[in-house]
């Protein structure tokens, strides 16, 4: 029976994992965003949620002292996954300081905030699983999303630091890649063949996690999308409007 902490608990795919991990018998502690999905979630999930808290993920001491406390509360961590982000408004980054520097803090500098406590408390402790949701969208810069593109493409490398850091410690570093799922993230935008259900996506993280994966597309057709993606030209990427159009 695993302890397992979920940094972002009330998204919709993060919601759906959680579900899994309940049914096999986790331990969870939850943190999530929306106070009113969390309570919902501790009632459908029943025995399996230990310790739940509502926390907004935007002030970094803040989130530095929850980790520290939740580390306390649980004594050892032996999985955690990072769910919480937020696509925002691209043309609205684009104007304003303001919105730019809250996508890049919710998204980037927010998961270093909560990965750092936990990445040293997992190599002192010798053992341990770290899973982050990142997103295909940092694959390439997109004029649709490229302020949360970056982001997570910030996030990734960041990753592949902390993995290679944490190897000889025998901590598991994944970066979960997911493509466009259907969910209130992304509702306004349009659904293409393309688009995963987050039950869907739920399934192949626990499989990337319990794997100890070191990247992982979501679902895995994005390696092969993004394969070829990264390998346009950018005077044919500005010119194909699925691409490089807003």
């Amino acid at each position: 029976m695993a302890k397992v902490l979920v940094l972002g608990a009330t998204s919709a795919v993060a919601t759906e994992v959680c579900a899994l991990w309940a049914a096999r018998g986790e331990q969870l502690y939850l943190v999530g965003r929306q106070s009113e999905k969390l309570s919902a979630m501790v009632a459908k999930l029943g025995a399996s949620v230990v310790h739940s808290v509502a926390a907004p993920f935007d002030d970094l001491v803040a989130n530095e002292a929850l980790i520290l406390d939740l580390i306390a509360r649980m004594g050892r961590v032996d999985v955690v996954l990072v769910a919480h982000g937020d696509i925002g408004d691209q043309l609205k980054s684009e104007a304003e300081v303001a919105e730019a520097a809250r996508i890049i803090n919710l998204n980037f500098t927010s998961v270093v905030s909560l990965l750092v406590p936990l990445a040293n408390h997992m190599e002192q402790q010798g053992s341990g699983r770290i899973a982050v949701i990142t997103s295909v969208a940092g694959e390439r810069g997109r004029p649709k999303n490229f302020t949360y593109g970056a982001s997570k493409r910030a996030v990734t490398t960041y990753l592949q630091g902390l993995r290679s850091r944490l190897y000889p410690a025998g901590v598991s570093v994944t970066a979960i890649k997911l493509g466009p799922t259907d969910s209130p993230m992304t509702v306004g935008h349009k659904r293409n063949f393309l688009f995963a259900t987050a039950p869907r996506v739920a399934r192949d993280i626990v499989v990337a996690v319990d794997a100890g994966a070191g990247e992982v597309f979501v679902p895995w057709y994005w390696w092969w999308v993004m394969m070829v993606v990264r390998r346009v030209p950018e005077a044919v990427f500005q010119k194909v409007g699925a691409l490089g159009g807003r």
